[in-house]
């Protein structure tokens, strides 16, 4: 078993586990992904790319496979319909990664047109292969992150998760819902439970965790290995640190953002340690990113807007967008519009 999946764990007794951001679109640029370590993510996972661009050297898709050496374990994760071309990105990535994931998982309309994503759990056969064909050709291990199912017929998670194992699948992820509910409804931890125990390889439970009451329930209700979280760490990468807060696995003293706010920080109201919180990971986003990607102005402008919602004077943010004239003055902006009411007594 590799060091960076460990064994199986028994059930959950309140011990630290693995917190992942989840592969999102858009979302988990380089910068990003390395932020989230800085604020407790303890794995991060590449955007899911087309496995058939890489395998054709697409320049763009290349581009979301980039890595530093301080992202450690490097996960790309990879999506496809045609098996020869995922085993060839899977080949092409495996020098250069320390564990391979594949994305049975993805409810879009643009990826299932392909039977690829979540479409491919309507296919268990063509998964399955598909996943083989990938362990043989590489020699690192291989992951798969999947869904409960189509929703068009019973769920299948459990039969193709236990394929997957014979097959050397080493790691899964379960999002609790089907590829029909895409994100609506409720996570069905209780079927992540079944997935649990019917395999012996560590299984990582995905969907409805937002904080740590609710990482609590899950981990609870599944026992799983540890835990991913996606939308809810769009525009918040802290709440993995105030996650392990709230679970008793660190000491609120101990995050990056209240030892910058040290002097002032606990006389803070929560939208004064909102403002704070998110000025800080602001400015180490946009440090991480000079320090590797370069400002990118398209990831800064969505990442702004998700940084700014629910704040107070957050619509200035768009219109912040159109007046500054370089990239580094909308950065500079940003960060001046996230002091908001800090310092006010």
């Amino acid at each position: 078993m590799s060091e960076f999946i460990g064994s199986k764990p028994d059930e959950w007794e309140g011990e630290p586990r693995p917190l992942f951001l989840a592969p999102m679109s858009g979302v988990t640029d380089l910068p990003f992904r390395l932020l989230a370590k800085q604020c407790g993510a303890d794995v991060t996972i590449t955007e899911f790319t087309n496995s058939t661009a890489l395998s054709r050297e697409a320049a763009v898709s290349w581009r979301k496979m980039e890595s530093h050496e301080t992202e450690i374990p490097f996960i790309p994760q990879i999506f496809g319909g045609d098996s020869n071309d995922m085993a060839t990105a899977a080949e092409m990535l495996a020098p250069n990664a320390d564990i391979i994931d594949l994305n049975f998982g993805c409810p879009a309309p643009k990826v299932t047109k392909i039977c690829a994503g979540a479409a491919l759990m309507g296919e268990p056969d063509n998964l399955v292969s598909m996943v083989e064909g990938i362990v043989e050709r590489v020699d690192i291990p291989v992951t798969a992150k999947m869904r409960l199912g189509t929703g068009s017929s019973e769920h299948n998670a459990v039969e193709i998760c236990k394929r997957l194992e014979k097959v050397g699948a080493q790691r899964l992820c379960v999002h609790g819902r089907t590829l029909r509910q895409r994100y609506s409804g409720e996570a069905d931890w209780n079927y992540i439970k079944k997935v649990v125990d019917s395999v012996n390889v560590p299984v990582i439970a995905n969907g409805d965790v937002v904080d740590a009451k609710s990482a609590a329930e899950c981990l609870n209700t599944t026992h799983a290995a540890g835990l991913m979280i996606g939308r809810g760490a769009i525009g918040r990468p802290s709440m993995f640190g105030e996650m392990k807060v709230g679970l008793g696995w660190e000491k609120e003293e101990n995050l990056p953002w209240v030892k910058a706010n040290k002097e002032k920080w606990f006389e803070l109201d929560e939208i004064g340690k909102s403002f704070a919180t998110r000025k800080w990971c602001w400015d180490k986003y946009i440090q991480l990113s000079k320090q590797t990607t370069g400002i990118q102005g398209k990831w800064m402008q969505r990442h702004a807007v998700a940084f700014s919602k629910g704040l107070p004077g957050a619509k200035k943010v768009r219109s912040l967008m159109h007046l500054q004239p370089t990239p580094e003055d909308f950065a500079q902006s940003i960060s001046e519009f996230l002091i908001g009411e800090l310092f006010v007594e």
